[in-house]
């Protein structure tokens, strides 16, 4: 199965610390956060938490040092969301665009990139980012930080130890598109990745949501050599490990968290060779979101000879399959009760394909997937377009009062 399509410009330079500056950057970063080195200060610029906001939907803290703590927003029933790159958020005229199209329309909710494949933190794209999360909250929309977890560009150049490595040479090995991998065995990239998840949430973003949480499967494979796994441990049981080990530092904070997964985890038994499990994932997190662009499967997947062309079908067909497995998983975790109380259904929430790759994804595909999660008796979803210029037609208007 394909990987979705990520649009990105190039790296951004690297923030570069002043040193007459240092003492007031660290000052900021702590009171902000409690815990940042000063690696991490080289990577958030302007980092400016403390200072941001005063009232609103956030408040400083009456006692001890100047600390912004904002009023997350419940996460709404249903969601309905799209997605937005760190780019378009540093653009005030691009997200005042994508704020509107969320006001006027069906939509409740955003996912905004926290750190992309790069590894480059939101506030280097956009460095009033706690501004414009209030801003959104302002108009009651629940803000989701995308963290692309495994594929992290400027980590893996910072620690080159914690990288998937070359069998050959023990350098690190990278993809079919060049991109380096964190090791997905390595308990210091979790810890990171927690961390960065962890200041997303102080800033303001109401939930993580961890993209790339699985084992690279593009390249060359008989090349890959693992650090950090465990010679008896499976793929699987190391991905289910870290599924648990991130949920409870989550859980333990009171932050929602939800995972992005292969669209073919919805129909398949095994882990894909990528260690990704749907059972294991409606285990341990909040909700799961898995990438069901019908252009991403197969040619003649469940005898469709062009997918594409049955985007609606598609879409009720493997959330069906989900659904019925999410029961089951209900169905045997009460086994010992009279009844099952069926949640886990609940916590699916696909992605859905709002991008012409494969076929003209217009008003009708895209309205037709989204009747398609209604038709697997779901009722939340998430659009994505890595270009972020949604199909606004497909989208049902909010009744205005007159």
């Amino acid at each position: 199965m394909k990987e979705r399509k990520d649009k990105t410009t190039s790296m951004l330079p690297r923030f570069k610390v002043k040193p007459f500056l240092l003492p007031v950057i660290v000052a900021v970063g702590i009171c902000a956060s409690g815990y940042y080195t000063l690696a991490a200060l080289e990577r958030l610029p302007d980092y400016n938490v403390a200072l941001s906001v005063a009232t609103g939907t956030g408040a400083f803290a009456t006692t001890g040092p100047a600390v912004y703590v904002p009023i997350h927003i419940p996460t709404p029933k249903p969601v309905k969301a799209i997605y937005v790159t760190s780019y378009v958020a540093g653009v005030k005229a691009w997200r005042e665009k994508m704020a509107k199209l969320i006001d006027d329309t069906e939509l409740n909710s955003i996912v905004l990139d926290v750190k992309d494949y790069t590894g480059e933190l939101v506030e280097t794209r956009a460095p009033d980012i706690v501004d414009y999360i209030k801003q959104l909250h302002e108009k009651n929309i629940y803000v989701i930080g995308r963290v692309s977890a495994f594929q992290d560009q400027a980590y893996v150049k910072a620690h080159p130890e914690l990288a998937v490595k070359r069998k050959d040479n023990g350098g690190v090995w990278r993809d079919r598109k060049g991109i380096a991998w964190l090791d997905p065995g390595s308990q210091e990239a979790w810890d990171y990745i927690v961390k960065v998840s962890e200041d997303a949430y102080a800033q303001g973003f109401d939930e993580i949501n961890l993209d790339y949480i699985r084992f690279p499967s593009d390249g060359d494979m008989k090349n890959v050599s693992y650090t950090f796994e465990n010679a008896s441990s499976t793929q699987v049981m190391v991905m289910r490990d870290f599924y648990r080990y991130i949920s409870a530092k989550f859980h333990a904070k009171g932050i929602p968290v939800s995972a992005d997964l292969f669209g073919l985890t919805t129909v398949n038994k095994d882990d894909l060779g990528i260690g990704q499990s749907l059972e294991n994932a409606l285990t341990y997190f909040d909700y799961v979101a898995p990438m069901v662009y019908p252009s991403h499967f197969a040619p003649h997947f469940n005898g469709w000879a062009d997918p594409n062309k049955f985007a609606g079908p598609l879409i009720e067909y493997v959330m069906g399959r989900a659904v019925a497995r999410a029961d089951a998983l209900d169905r045997l975790a009460s086994s010992t009760l009279a009844t099952s109380s069926l949640t886990s259904r609940f916590k699916l929430r696909p992605w859905l394909q709002d991008f012409d790759y494969g076929g003209n994804y217009g008003e009708a595909e895209v309205r037709a997937q989204i009747k398609g999660v209604y038709d697997s008796n779901l009722t939340s979803w998430m659009l994505w377009d890595p270009g972020v210029k949604y199909t606004t037609s497909a989208l049902d208007k909010v009744a205005t009062s007159s």
